[in-house]
């Protein structure tokens, strides 16, 4: 047995060019494979565009990898945009997909008006930029960013939210995503497990972390990212905690959107003692023995 089937590496959180990663599924799914990921879940932004291409490489390449469907679904919450990723879903399921459907028009309704808003500015072809560096993905606010980059407004995606796109900036469109709530029940129905993503980068004190916390479960949420490559001193601790308090199962994940010096797949995931890792309390979460054990 080799080594990937007896210790897999878990990394549940990536994205490919059906959203805003940089990778086709078919390369993420092989670097996965070179970073010795034994359990790969693709989660673009609502959208599951690239989970059936990313779990064909794997049968047709006979790869070590188990490649779960998943999605990241965008939600508002008092305000806050927070992120629910659901995994192990039928991609299929007829409530995924209107659910879906709706998210997509969402997103194509916010991107005219980001463009509108940006056009006002003195930044023309926004719109159609964006949708061209979306190569028939979902359009996110990452694609704003790497044309406005690609126009010479900034240099990197850091300066282009910092003066552009960021809460109370020109292109700043406030989102009307569905509820957490709504996630939750769309995934469920997908046969899927619903997880609070990455609860760390929200900007909330720890009163309001726990409060969002507690409103998740309270809706019916089974896990929550406690691992993730890059995070504050003591904040691995600090969210293993609340999982803790409040029976939610850990996961993990890289949110992988591109190669680059400080996130990359698999790095630094690893669940602290005494949490519960949503993988044994959803078994269909594990390494496959016909995908792992050769």
């Amino acid at each position: 047995m080799s080594d990937i089937a007896r210790f897999p590496i878990y990394d549940l959180h990536s994205h490919t060019r059906a959203s805003d990663g940089f990778l086709t599924p078919q390369a993420l799914v092989q670097r996965a494979v070179e970073m010795r990921i034994g359990v790969l879940a693709i989660t673009d932004h609502d959208s599951v565009g690239g989970v059936t291409e990313a779990q064909q490489v794997a049968i047709d390449q006979d790869l070590p990898i188990k490649v779960v469907a998943g999605v990241e679904i965008s939600t508002v919450w008092e305000n806050h945009e927070i992120h629910i990723v659901g995994l192990n879903i039928d991609i299929h399921h007829p409530v995924m997909s209107t659910f879906l459907a709706a998210q997509h028009d969402r997103r194509q309704t916010r991107a005219e008006h980001i463009a509108e808003r940006l056009e006002k500015a003195q930044i023309p072809g926004a719109l159609a930029g964006a949708t061209r560096l979306a190569e028939g993905g979902v359009i996110t606010r990452g694609h704003f960013a790497r044309f406005l980059v690609e126009q010479g407004r900034a240099d990197n995606f850091a300066q282009v939210f910092k003066s552009y796109l960021a809460r109370g900036k020109t292109g700043y469109v406030p989102p009307q995503w569905c509820t957490i709530e709504q996630a939750i029940d769309a995934i469920h129905h997908s046969g899927g497990c619903a997880v609070l993503a990455h609860p760390g980068r929200y900007g909330l004190s720890a009163k309001w972390l726990k409060r969002l916390v507690a409103y998740f479960r309270d809706a019916g949420g089974d896990a929550m990212e406690v691992a993730q490559c890059q995070q504050a001193p003591n904040e691995r601790t600090q969210l293993a905690q609340y999982a803790r308090d409040n029976g939610l199962a850990g996961s993990q994940g890289s949110d992988f959107h591109q190669p680059c010096p400080w996130i990359e797949l698999g790095r630094k995931l690893w669940l602290p003692a005494g949490v519960e890792p949503v993988w044994e309390r959803f078994p269909a979460l594990a390494p496959a023995s016909d995908c792992t054990e050769r």
